[in-house]
């Protein structure tokens, strides 16, 4: 293993893949007849264009991008068409070398759109973290349950967390899951049995795995250097499986999808209580998500208060979506909209009342967002009235679900960063976060810090929620 991570967003790696992909393509097309050059590599370019556009209509209609990929998405898309074209239509009457660069070029072509895509999402940021997501190596410091037991009760403290695999029965939700991990701080290892330490459920984006807030959100470095620093201390998280498999979307609710919501709050809560002794009083357990997990974080906090405390939604949706309201309530909900209403933040909220000892934080990607900060006086600041399609953009469905949120007793702000919605992103604000939920939950020595915006000077906030 190389020592320096090799980056697939930026430097040499993406460029050089293009280069070759571009050179390759050239030598497949090649001069050959004018036939060829003006009648053929014209028809093969308009049939690679065709791809892209219909590539580009089912990510709007689907809900999974769309408008929102970049440019280079596309036009590698439209590249790979015009080599495939290429490759089945001018396979005769060439010599093999010829040949085998149009399969060449196919090949780096989808090489190239799919770096494309990780460029615009940063799911997998190094050479590294790719080939441990598609070899399943193991993740750094991962053990099992029965051998981080075992540490403990030897009173063997590590001076680093870690990761254990855990394989949580799906009996209270019938929910088809992945293995789950769940981050052990190095006081965790310090009594037997265990301290009640606070827990912090992890989500991701749609379409990943449990691993991405380890290997493309940084989490388990961001936690283990916020555990030095607070003398080995710090919440337990717990990274979790919405999905079941690759390609699912759930959004976190019981839908058509799968009872993903039941797995989350019925299977993973009760089993991270019972099996490492966290805290079950709900002041002491958050929720943290990027993209769809951010909105699962609101989601899920706001519809049980029994639970959960306090959510980081870090470049969230206004609701649970699988493209429009009307799409969402079909593909999710196999066209219920009372379903649809159970698990829409502006409903649940609305339905609720006043919440007590709530809080939440908004992360947005977007640089000309100022921070806002809402205090939770009930009945004040809320939008006029439920508004009847999302808000457009990640900052303004923020702002707009941060407003209702404090018109019923929810603390929050919205904090912008000035980055673009990617897994790097994600990182960096949940880095920013995470000192003021480690002490809103109660972890223990971690001193309580205000929400940004909210002009307490720390050194005089009061101890407690």
């Amino acid at each position: 293993m190389l020592a320096q991570p090799i980056s697939l967003l930026h430097g040499w790696v993406p460029i050089t893949f293009q280069v070759i992909a571009a050179a390759a393509l050239l030598l497949a097309i090649g001069w050959r007849t004018g036939r060829w050059r003006l009648l053929w590599v014209p028809a093969f370019a308009a049939f690679g264009a065709a791809i892209a556009a219909i590539a580009h209509w089912y990510g709007d209609f689907s809900g999974i991008a769309g408008s929102a990929m970049p440019p280079m998405v596309w036009i590698w898309i439209a590249l790979t068409g015009l080599a495939f074209g290429v490759l089945v239509f001018g396979w005769r009457g060439v010599r093999w070398w010829q040949r085998g660069v149009s399969v060449l070029a196919v090949l780096l072509c989808v090489v190239c759109a799919g770096l494309a895509v990780n460029v615009w999402t940063g799911y997998l940021p190094t050479v590294q973290s790719a080939w441990g997501q598609f070899t399943g190596g193991a993740l750094p410091g991962q053990t099992d349950e029965a051998s981080a037991d075992a540490m403990r009760q030897r009173g063997d403290k590590p001076t680093q967390g870690t990761l254990v695999t855990v394989t949580i029965p799906g009996d209270a939700s019938g929910f088809t899951h992945r293995d789950e991990y769940v981050y052990l701080p190095p006081a965790w290892y310090a009594t037997n049995p265990p301290p009640k330490l606070p827990a912090v459920m992890m989500i991701g984006g749609e379409f990943g795995t449990p691993g991405d807030w380890v290997r493309s959100g940084n989490a388990q470095t961001t936690i283990d250097d916020f555990a030095s620093k607070h003398g080995g201390v710090a919440p337990v998280l717990v990274f979790v499986d919405t999905a079941g498999s690759f390609i699912k979307d759930t959004e976190c609710v019981n839908g058509v999808r799968g009872n993903a919501a039941d797995h989350l709050t019925k299977d993973v809560v009760p089993y991270v209580i019972s099996h490492f002794g966290v805290s079950q009083d709900p002041a002491n357990w958050g929720v943290a998500g990027w993209s769809m997990g951010g909105t699962c974080a609101v989601a899920l906090t706001v519809k049980h208060p029994e639970l959960f405390s306090a959510f980081v939604d870090i470049d969230g949706d206004v609701f649970p979506n699988a493209g429009q309201k009307e799409q969402t309530v079909f593909r999710l909900y196999g066209g219920d909209e009372q379903a649809w209403a159970a698990f829409d933040p502006t409903a649940v909220m609305t339905a609720h009342g006043p919440y007590t000892g709530m809080a939440g934080w908004f992360g947005v990607s977007d640089p000309n967002v100022p921070t806002v900060h809402r205090d939770g006086t009930v009945g004040v600041g809320a939008p006029a009235e439920a508004e009847p399609e999302a808000p457009e953009g990640i900052s303004a469905g923020a702002n707009y679900l941060c407003a209702l949120a404090s018109s019923t007793g929810i603390e929050c702000s919205v904090v912008a960063e000035s980055t673009k919605h990617d897994w790097p992103s994600g990182a960096q604000q949940f880095a920013n976060a995470l000192p003021w939920l480690a002490g809103r939950i109660g972890t223990p020595g971690v001193p309580q810090v205000p929400l940004p915006g909210s002009g307490v000077d720390p050194s005089q906030q009061a101890d407690g929620h």
